[in-house]
């Protein structure tokens, strides 16, 4: 089937010029999903999907026009449609071209056959020891869960001779849990793992979820005021995803919209911070030869040694920059259906004087997740959000639960004071630790 998208999508290319394109490029994908979804401790879905498409970026007199499709025998509409919509945009001057053919790295680990080979069958025997995991905690029961195995292709073609494909797999397992007490309350946990191929057990997942059910039972109210606050690699991830890392992103900071503007060689973070968005990770999960626009992948430091040393560019934002400057391959695509728009690839959070930042705290907050970090303010980097599963730290440790508490605070002030713990986590296509960094708490 993929020889039929390469087809269709050189034949789409010729039409879109035929239609008046002056450029133009085809984005194809090819995916086949295998997904397990539980309810309580049984399974409520098996399913097994297979879906393809093409989406077209036609370009006149620089303004862009898009259209996309799932049924390959109506390119012609696509081609028509995407220059008609082009037309219609007028003209951007500030166009430069669709990239043009680069040496790309090909990167390890974003390829699995086994897990390519996954169907209903295993992935329901590996759904089977994740609510296996979760009942070997007493007190504690699955609330809903999933497991998910992903094998896909991606191609990319365009006028200017370019022509790519690469093979993909992704593995990802979630549970939430409950536990109660023998007075009724109840407490939530939750826990995932994804990777780039699946594991044989993920019974860990489940047993983690439980425990952290348990644990949070019988929370007690939180303190008010400045507290030292220690981040989970999860909780610290949403909140830099929502409100630092859209202000390194060029299109944002060319219309005003960054705090990060014109701040490029400025200390904006603690001295020994890293921020690394790196697209060649290995076995990461945004790690890919090239972007949503066909340029090679990169690693490119973000913030290092505490100083801001870059923003990410796409094509069209690299254009626009007042000096000359290329694309870091941030083209991000949300599938077929959708244009490029700039994006991280895997965020690695690191720094030059690491340390075990619980064992080191006196008296503090765990917070392992929170809710609302989508709330942010991305301008401003001001956040407030609810923590969960937050526990007193008290001579290095995790203590007693805490039933409700509140962070709010400023993610420039945040990273200004942070420190760096030794316990990196794959966090989606983030690699976070734990850190530690003074906060304001509302407890509740």
């Amino acid at each position: 089937m993929i020889e039929d998208l390469f087809e269709g999508a050189r034949q789409l290319l010729l039409l879109a010029e035929k239609a008046g394109a002056e450029e133009a490029e085809v984005f194809g994908l090819m995916v086949r999903s295998v997904d397990v979804d539980l309810r309580r401790d049984r399974v409520e879905m098996a399913s097994e999907s297979l879906s393809r498409g093409l989406g077209l970026r036609a370009v006149l007199r620089g303004a862009v026009g898009f259209s996309s499709t799932s049924d390959l025998s109506k390119l012609d509409m696509v081609a028509e449609g995407a220059v008609r919509a082009a037309r219609a945009r007028g003209s951007d001057e500030k166009w430069r071209s669709l990239p043009v053919p680069r040496a790309a790295a090909h990167p390890e680990g974003v390829y699995d056959p086994a897990t390519a080979d996954l169907g209903p069958e295993e992935c329901l025997e590996l759904a089977a020891t994740l609510i296996q995991g979760a009942a070997t905690v007493a007190g504690a029961e699955p609330v809903s869960g999933g497991v998910s195995a992903v094998s896909g292709t991606e191609l990319l073609i365009n006028t200017n001779g370019l022509e790519l494909w690469e093979r993909g797999t992704t593995f990802t397992a979630f549970i939430e849990t409950v536990a109660r007490d023998a007075d009724g309350s109840a407490s939530t946990g939750y826990d995932f793992a994804n990777s780039r191929s699946a594991p044989q057990d993920i019974s860990e997942v489940g047993r983690s979820a439980s425990d952290l059910a348990a644990r949070s039972l019988g929370g007690v109210r939180g303190e008010d005021g400045v507290a030292q606050v220690l981040l989970g690699p999860i909780a610290f991830a949403e909140i830099l995803d929502n409100a630092f890392l859209p202000s390194t992103f060029a299109d944002l900071v060319q219309k005003g919209r960054s705090s990060l503007a014109g701040r490029i060689g400025e200390k904006v973070a603690e001295e020994s911070l890293m921020i690394i968005d790196d697209g060649l990770f290995p076995g990461g999960m945004a790690t890919s030869s090239f972007d949503g626009e066909g340029v090679p992948s990169q690693r490119t430091a973000l913030v290092e040694g505490g100083i801001l040393r870059a923003y990410l560019y796409d094509t069209y934002t690299a254009g626009k920059a007042p000096m000359a400057t290329l694309s870091t391959g941030n083209a991000d695509r949300p599938g077929y259906a959708g244009i490029p728009r700039i994006g991280t690839t895997n965020v690695i959070i690191s720094s030059a004087d690491p340390s075990n930042v619980l064992a080191e705290t006196e008296r503090g907050y765990l917070v392992t997740g929170v809710i609302g970090a989508h709330t942010a303010n991305p301008v401003s980097g001001d956040f407030s959000v609810e923590a969960r599963n937050v526990f007193v730290v008290e001579d290095g440790a995790a203590q007693k639960p805490i039933r409700s508490l509140m962070l709010a605070g400023n993610v420039f002030d945040l990273l200004s004071s942070v420190k760096v713990g030794t316990d990196p986590r794959m966090v989606g296509s983030f690699v976070v630790p734990t850190v530690r960094a003074e906060m304001k708490v509302v407890g509740s």
